[in-house]
């Protein structure tokens, strides 16, 4: 290990310059300014159109991909109640701990997300998968189970996409090997992707729900 590096575990390796506050932000908002864009507003518009066609988005990751997860099924699922309109139908596959637990203790962690999404996701659903690694095996699994079942996968990632990259239909992909620059992108994205969406909705609402009434 590079003698300026610290170590604090499993992927999380930076630079002794990156624990100096003044130059970790400033090096994420470097990789801010390198983020795909084109592919962000790419995710919103297949999100928008899974929402008018009122199919599912299940989302979900592991650690602090995990609580992203659940913060973007927050900002999704509540944020975009506007105006009567139809709501959002997204879920966290990350929220239901006894359930995980189950599925970790019983059969394998690896089959934590897959054996949720496997009955749920129907041909055009959306798969969105956070892995910051791009390579966790419970995240990889559930996105072959998507593929099999005719749905549409999306990822957040960094590490140049890992295996998942090939397993998305979309992935975007933050230009940095830092977990934790990558999960603050990630926060980022979604958070753009979210306030486009409340826009979209919001502005389409109100004759969303006199279709939705007809």
């Amino acid at each position: 290990m590079n003698p300026e590096t610290i170590k604090l575990g499993s992927k999380l390796d930076f630079p002794l310059e990156l624990s100096r506050p003044k130059n970790y932000l400033h090096g994420l908002c470097a990789i801010l300014e390198q983020l795909p864009v084109e592919a962000v507003e790419e995710v919103v518009e297949r999100f928008f159109q899974a929402y008018l066609q009122g199919r599912s988005i299940y989302v979900f990751g592991n650690g602090g991909s995990a609580a992203l997860a659940s913060h973007a099924a927050c900002d999704l699922g509540k944020g975009t109640a506007l105006n009567g309109n139809p709501r959002f139908r997204i879920l966290s596959l990350t929220d239901n701990v006894a359930l995980i637990t189950a599925w970790a203790n019983d059969v394998a962690y690896e089959d934590v997300f897959a054996a949720q999404i496997k009955p749920l996701i129907e041909p055009g659903d959306i798969a969105l998968a956070i892995s910051g690694s791009g390579n966790s095996a419970n995240v990889l699994k559930a996105l072959s189970v998507s593929r099999d079942a005719g749905g549409i996968n999306v990822g957040l990632s960094g590490c140049r996409g890992g295996k998942m990259k090939d397993l998305c239909d979309l992935c975007v992909i933050v230009p940095s090997d830092n977990m934790q620059q990558i999960e603050d992108s990630h926060v980022c994205v979604m958070h753009a992707v979210f306030l486009s969406l409340r826009h979209l909705i919001g502005t389409t609402g109100s004759s969303l729900s006199a279709s939705a009434g007809a």
